[in-house]
């Protein structure tokens, strides 16, 4: 992403002068500036998409590829625009792209179509990470409970690294697909997508990717990923919520059946029996989000006049900042180093359970995210029930990492043994 568009911000990034763009970051909470350090749950929203989301049901509201007046074809116009605008953003084509309800709901879509395509028969099995969201492995739960197929989980280092070692040693002609995060939404950790997909292909299997993370942070091209389905999250890439993007390869999403039936995915439909329409449009029933993807055009377009490269530096030095601020306070123990990673730091504090840690925080205008982070198996591997997370935006600053120095100190005082 960082490499994605033109740069037109040249200048060493500013977090402070992006704030301007977010609305709510002029919000003052219990007294204090709002510290925003949970982009990871949901990033914040920038002036330009809000504009949008209004435009729309202000000026257009009215539905997609169903009319001929006038409205509706501004808003089948503009929708088919912003698909394009989403496949130029990934580097895939406008027919590649689906519009669904968010990461979970591309996974959810992918494993019950081709996952149940692939998995038939009995024997077949499928490889996830210790780093998953819950959103990549309970999908995969529930195709395997299905098709009587076997889940395996490719193990990390002690740094939070997956150990592809262990998945060239074990995968094998049973392995029908690999699932994995491009960043893990709780150590930032950044798989190395390209090795995964090509050892996946290599044993004939299909390379899933929940790129949530992965999206606000790094720049993402899914043909030099090599991989067949790719997920994001809109409302993490500064857009509405309730809107996704899937990525599917083309020759795969042809051969795939739909997952939901309704108005808008088909051919032709009889009592007996209906044709279905070709991707994305198979995959789209029922009337989509118009206004969410309005506001994800202005977002792609806002996107557009930033400098990434300077974003990514400036990020990755908040990120060191706060990790080694935070390992210089007694009784503080940040989790995983792995050789890459973006945007999270994630820690305990001994003593202070992490949502009397979060409570501390947000008395002083710092919000985080507490708890196992949807990710259970992951907090296993740590030893732990549940962390505290602080991630980064654009919109972070070094005052934001004093703030939660601050946070933390209180917490020890305050709830400390």
């Amino acid at each position: 992403m960082r490499d994605r568009v033109p740069a037109v911000v040249t200048a060493p990034w500013s977090g402070e002068r992006v704030r301007a763009d977010f609305p709510m970051l002029a919000r003052v909470t219990r007294g204090n500036r709002l510290a925003y350090l949970d982009s990871a749950a949901t990033a914040l929203k920038p002036q330009a998409m809000l504009d949008a989301v209004s435009d729309y049901y202000r000026n257009v509201s009215a539905n997609v590829a169903r009319g001929v007046h006038t409205p509706s074809q501004e808003a089948t116009e503009r929708f088919e625009e912003v698909r394009s605008a989403a496949a130029v953003f990934l580097g895939a084509s406008a027919g590649e792209i689906v519009f669904t309800a968010g990461t979970t709901a591309s996974l959810n879509l992918v494993a019950q179509t081709i996952g149940r395509l692939r998995l038939e028969g009995g024997g077949a099995e499928i490889l996830v990470s210790e780093l998953e969201h819950h959103s990549n492995l309970v999908p995969w739960q529930l195709v395997a409970q299905a098709t009587n197929a076997t889940i395996r989980a490719i193990p990390i280092d002690d740094g939070g690294d997956l150990d592809l070692d262990w998945l060239a040693r074990n995968r094998s002609e049973r392995t029908r697909v690999v699932a994995v995060c491009h960043v893990s939404n709780v150590l930032g950790t950044v798989n190395p997508i390209r090795r995964i997909a090509d050892l996946a292909h290599e044993v004939g299997a299909v390379c899933v990717v929940d790129g949530a993370q992965g999206a606000p942070h790094l720049p993402v091209d899914v043909v030099a990923l090599g991989c067949d389905f790719y997920a994001v999250s809109v409302h993490k890439l500064f857009g509405p919520t309730g809107l996704g993007l899937l990525y599917g390869r083309r020759a795969l999403l042809e051969g795939m059946p739909p997952w939901q039936g309704g108005g808008g995915m088909i051919g032709s439909v009889s009592i007996e029996r209906s044709t279905y329409a070709p991707p994305p449009a198979r995959f789209e029933a029922g009337t989509p989000p118009i206004a969410e993807v309005y506001g994800l055009g202005a977002v792609l377009e806002y996107l557009g006049t930033w400098d990434w490269e300077a974003l990514g530096h400036f990020e990755d030095r908040l990120v060191e900042l706060a990790r080694s601020e935070l390992r210089a306070l007694p009784g503080v123990t940040v989790f995983g180093a792995p050789r890459a990673r973006v945007g999270v730091v994630t820690f305990g504090v001994a003593g202070v359970h992490p949502h009397d840690v979060g409570t501390a925080l947000d008395a002083g205008g710092v919000c985080v995210r507490a708890g196992h982070h949807c990710a259970q198996p992951l907090m296993a591997k740590l030893g732990v029930a549940s962390t505290v997370r602080a991630s980064f935006g654009p919109y972070s600053t070094e005052g934001d990492v004093v703030a939660l120095l601050a946070g933390v100190r209180r917490a020890q005082k305050v709830f400390g043994r």
